[in-house]
């Protein structure tokens, strides 16, 4: 399986994306040195989808094949493929916060400690609906791991498309979220026409 190893706050500077979109609280002190040049139509569209993909933690194929069924989908592509990345199930589990970062998420999900409606999922890809109850494994509650989580996580606000109860760590997708309530800095209609060249 691919892995993306570049350093967190070095990709952070070069998409000029703040880590705390991430779930990270460092800050990167070293300044990136832009050259003068004018980045191009294309260049821009790029990064917006550079970002997305970071901040999500998707590979090239699997965000394309996001970009395909968002675009058979109704409505506006743009705002269906942000939505189908905010319910997949590690963004889920951060979202709810039951996991520090979008990767600890998926760690988590990784080592099977998630139900989804009582059942254990341990697909990061999954795409959560709407009524469905994600809850941390019985016998994984009481671990160390999920009280130290908690202690970071305790005041971070939860979207309002997700209901969270942070005592028996768990949570309800109430709804789909709109473009709205999705806070991540990515334009998604330069996304949708980079693919649609």
């Amino acid at each position: 399986m691919a892995v993306n190893r570049v350093p967190v706050l070095k990709r952070c500077r070069s998409l000029g994306l703040d880590p705390v979109y991430l779930g990270i609280d460092k800050k990167s002190t070293r300044q990136l040195k832009r050259s003068s040049r004018k980045i191009s139509e294309y260049g821009l569209q790029l990064r917006e989808k550079q970002k997305a993909k970071f901040i999500y933690g998707v590979l090239e194929k699997p965000f394309r094949n996001y970009y395909k069924k968002a675009d058979k989908m109704a409505g506006q592509t743009g705002e269906n493929l942000m939505s189908m990345l905010e319910l997949r199930l590690d963004n889920v589990i951060f979202r709810l916060g039951f996991a520090r970062t979008r990767r600890e998420a998926r760690q988590i999900v990784d080592h099977k400690h998630v139900l989804v409606n009582g059942r254990q999922v341990n697909i990061p890809s999954y795409l959560t609906k709407a009524g469905d109850v994600i809850e941390i494994k019985e016998g994984k509650k009481g671990s160390q791991r999920y009280k130290d989580i908690l202690e970071v996580t305790g005041g971070r606000l939860v979207p309002e498309w997700l209901d969270s109860n942070q005592e028996t760590l768990q949570g309800t997708v109430k709804e789909v979220p709109s473009r709205e309530v999705i806070d991540v800095p990515v334009n998604e209609m330069l996304i949708v026409e980079l693919y649609s060249k």
